[in-house]
């Protein structure tokens, strides 16, 4: 009986101690991978400012993306109520997280954009030229689609209205059909369109729209939801609540 006991009890003693070997293993491996899962995000992040930019080509290293974000966008932070440049809320701030906490949020009003909350303050991208001067501004968007909320950059020239680049890099669409967000030939349409007519965001993502309307998107074939789930971010986005009194402002002209 007793020898029964001394071999259960190796048994057992033999499996924690398997068990304790591999607890460490696994977590020394997620505490080395959580580095190199945080430098990937950042540089898929500072891949997309970059095509949003225009800068990005195909088959740039890390390093030449790292760099020529480095050289050639700064990030700043706007007060979304005054559209005016203000200081960096904390050192790690998010804006998608902050939008989650009252005291640093505000409530959407009439709005069907998809969610109930924005952050009062949100970060922005300038992106300059060899002489310093800003060429284009890229701004964080997002809104409901289909199934789920769409992220994306929203890029413009340093007049403020005039839009170059829509580009998603999160979305939850049906692949072929609202999924075609993401198409470079859909997003290409976008280049030239005017947010601002007589004052008032004038985008209109609609069937059929004609090619030389400068305030007209052809909509996805097939995906009116998604279709339309774009048309009220960047409506929403570019007006009163959103990004409106900063690119009416030029803030970054001063």
């Amino acid at each position: 009986m007793s020898a029964k006991k001394d071999s259960f009890g190796k048994t057992v003693g033999v499996v924690v101690a398997v068990c304790l070997v591999c607890s460490i293993v696994v977590s020394g491996a997620a505490v080395g991978l959580r580095q190199i899962q945080q430098a990937n995000k950042e540089l898929d992040k500072q891949t997309n400012i970059l095509t949003a930019a225009g800068l990005y080509e195909m088959g740039m290293s890390s390093d030449t993306i790292r760099d020529t974000y480095e050289n050639k966008v700064e990030r700043r932070y706007v007060d979304l109520d005054t559209g005016e440049f203000t200081e960096q809320p904390a050192p790690d701030y998010d804006m998608y997280k902050a939008a989650k906490q009252s005291e640093m949020s505000k409530r959407v009003v009439n709005s069907n954009v998809g969610f109930q909350r924005r952050a009062n303050v949100a970060s922005v991208w300038l992106v300059k030229d060899d002489n310093d001067a800003v060429t284009r501004v890229i701004m964080p968007v997002h809104g409901s689609g289909l199934w789920d909320l769409m992220f994306g950059f929203l890029a413009v020239d340093a007049d403020g209205e005039t839009v170059r680049e829509l580009i998603y890099y999160q979305q939850a669409e049906t692949p072929g059909l609202g999924g075609e967000v993401q198409n470079p030939s859909w997003q290409a349409k976008w280049d030239g369109k005017k947010l601002y007519k007589n004052g008032d965001v004038a985008i209109d993502v609609t069937k059929g729209a004609n090619p030389d309307d400068p305030y007209e998107v052809d909509a996805l074939s097939g995906a009116t939801l998604t279709s339309n789930g774009v048309q009220n971010t960047i409506r929403y986005w570019a007006g009163e609540q959103g990004f409106g009194p900063f690119l009416k402002n030029q803030a970054w002209r001063s």
